[in-house]
């Protein structure tokens, strides 16, 4: 089926307003998605090793080599449950605090896959790369003299113009350039202004956006028709400031996207079945905004200052494990797991209120109908359970000490529409 630059040109740019007008609160692997593409979804996300649609590009840009020219379009819809609960504070704060006022999200994505020759192969894929919402209408910090609903809204959309090379038979390298969208919103933390270096750039400034780049490069290669492997690289995604929120960001607004990298593995023992599994490290702790704890605030350091106080991250690793089987020619049925490491300490709780991306275990299933021979619709399904972590030293005395723990339990469901051309 002929389609000309012109029309994938205007779905590109209509996928990209919908990506950046969607409000993303994924807090999956942390706050990065536990997948891309309809068919990994359901698949607990892995798909380093195995390339099933255009949104490959996204796990290994090396994947898509040898891919026939193709059109995705994605979306989920995507519900999360978090909170917060506060003891044995002597400031006021006791309570138990539902962060759900904004509830469900839309969450679009794109892949265009286009062979250039034999051996060269071009995608352009637009997606979430992940986020994070919470809305308190019953604002934790009200005691403290805070106003209005409580919470941050931050949404991550990466443009990704990919090009993999097969230089021998089954191995193929590819890299991404890769071109970050992102928007930060944060309101009710107007208390804790007195400890930021730039009071006036701290909360309730609506919402600030920040553009970036970086890139991702890849490996995929076919061992023999029965096992494949891959392995990705992704580089820090440089970012400018929020400068509407100078004063609450680390290193005067800085929040770019962490350096992540992973390998996988994919097994084809029938010509029916396939299992895959992926392993992933994030490196949320390189990022000052993410990643330096809330500490340095009491020994003289401010929000917003070099190297000052942040959410206390830590570093994660991520595995993922799914299989596929052709019931026949039409239908396939698929299953996956996630396990991700938590990656807030019991010590950095209380700042997490606004951010609890501590959900671990992640379950999916899905389907593919193939309606005709260029033609498939994907459904899928994911549930991860609700962790709770229990804060210990959470608190500081400044703030009349005590415990918060915070939770998140999430259910999202979508469907993916793939057209080959």
């Amino acid at each position: 089926m002929p389609t000309s630059p012109m029309r994938i040109a205007a779905l590109a740019s209509a996928a990209l307003i919908a990506t950046l007008a969607s409000n993303p609160a994924q807090a999956t692997d942390g706050y990065f998605l536990n997948g891309v593409g309809a068919k990994g979804k359901g698949m607990g996300g892995a798909g380093i090793a195995y390339p099933q649609d255009g949104m490959a590009a996204v796990n290994n840009p090396a994947s898509i080599s040898g891919m026939e020219s193709r059109l995705d379009l994605g979306v989920e819809i995507f519900v999360p449950d978090r909170g917060a609960e506060i003891t044995g504070n002597g400031a006021g704060l006791n309570g138990s605090y539902d962060g759900n006022g904004s509830n469900p999200f839309i969450l679009p994505e794109f892949a265009y896959v286009r062979p250039l020759s034999d051996d060269l192969t071009f995608a352009l894929t637009i997606n979430g790369n992940g986020g994070m919402n919470t809305d308190y209408e019953t604002n934790p910090f009200a005691s403290f003299g805070a106003q209005g609903d409580a919470g941050v809204d931050l949404k991550q959309v990466f443009i990704s113009p990919t090009l993999a090379y097969e230089f021998t038979e089954g191995h193929s390298v590819g890299v991404s350039a890769i071109g970050l969208v992102q928007g930060f919103r944060a309101s009710g933390i107007q208390p804790f202004t007195a400890a930021s270096s730039d009071p006036a750039n701290f909360t309730d400034r609506g919402t600030d956006a920040s553009f970036g780049a970086g890139f991702r490069v890849g490996y995929y290669g076919e061992l023999n028709d029965v096992v494949s492997i891959g392995a990705f690289y992704q580089s820090t995604i440089w970012a400018g400031e929020f400068d509407k929120y100078a004063g609450l960001f680390a290193d005067q607004g800085g929040f770019d996207v962490p350096t992540s990298y992973g390998a996988g593995i994919a097994l084809h023992p029938t010509d029916r079945l396939s299992i895959a599994a992926d392993v992933k490290r994030i490196e949320y702790s390189d990022v000052g905004s993410v990643g330096n704890p809330l500490a340095p605030l009491f020994s003289g350091v401010p929000f917003g200052a070099t190297d000052g106080p942040g959410f206390g991250w830590d570093d994660v690793t991520v595995f993922k494990v799914g299989a596929d089987y052709d019931v026949s020619d039409r239908l396939t049925v698929r299953a996956g797991y996630g396990r991700s490491e938590n990656p807030v300490p019991q010590s950095e709780t209380f700042l997490n209120i606004l951010a609890p991306g501590v959900v671990q275990d992640h379950f999916t299933v899905g389907a593919t109908w193939r309606a005709s021979d260029s033609i498939e619709i994907t459904g899928f399904a994911m549930r991860a359970p609700r962790n709770t972590v229990e804060g210990s030293g959470s608190i500081p005395m400044n703030y009349g000490g005590g415990e918060t723990d915070i939770y998140l339990a999430e259910t999202s469901f979508g469907f993916g529409f793939g057209l080959e051309l």
